[in-house]
């Protein structure tokens, strides 16, 4: 059960952090193509798209790198405690910081960037809610099997 928690928080935190990671890393630029950006990284390239500046990198990195790092707190406080109400207490914590760090990280873009990032944001939110059908098939395909 730990480790299904371990694994379903990281797997809800890192469309977050591929969208916003800028090129090269946390506070490193490696450029366009650098390793895990491109055509089938699924949303790494999500920055390259903006034409950001060196700064706006930087500070979106610094702004990425928090939140990870946040997040691993979070999910440490909390694993000790695996009853119902304290996972969704889990969850909604690191969705309110998630938004927190989203309006943050569009306040360094300026207006074409932030009209980029939110078509960006939409299209992300749709992968996930199709992931979340993908997998509600999958658990009922699996259940009718059985």
């Amino acid at each position: 059960m730990r480790k299904t928690l371990i694994a379903l928080m990281f797997a809800a935190a890192l469309p977050t952090v591929a969208m916003a990671m800028p090129q090269g890393g946390p506070g490193g630029d490696m450029g366009p193509g650098g390793p895990g950006f491109g055509p089938g990284h699924h949303g790494r390239d999500a920055f390259s798209q903006l034409d950001l500046s060196r700064e706006q990198r930087e500070q979106i990195g610094k702004l990425m790198g928090h939140e990870r790092f946040g997040d691993r707190e979070i999910m440490h406080k909390y694993l000790e405690k695996l009853p119902a109400a304290d996972q969704k207490a889990m969850k909604d914590e690191i969705d309110a910081k998630r938004a927190k760090t989203q309006a943050e990280v569009r306040a360094v873009l300026n207006p074409t960037q932030q009209k980029q990032f939110d078509e960006l944001k939409v299209k992300q939110d749709q992968r996930r809610a199709e992931w979340k059908e993908f997998q509600a098939w999958k658990a009922q395909k699996a259940q009718k099997a059985q």
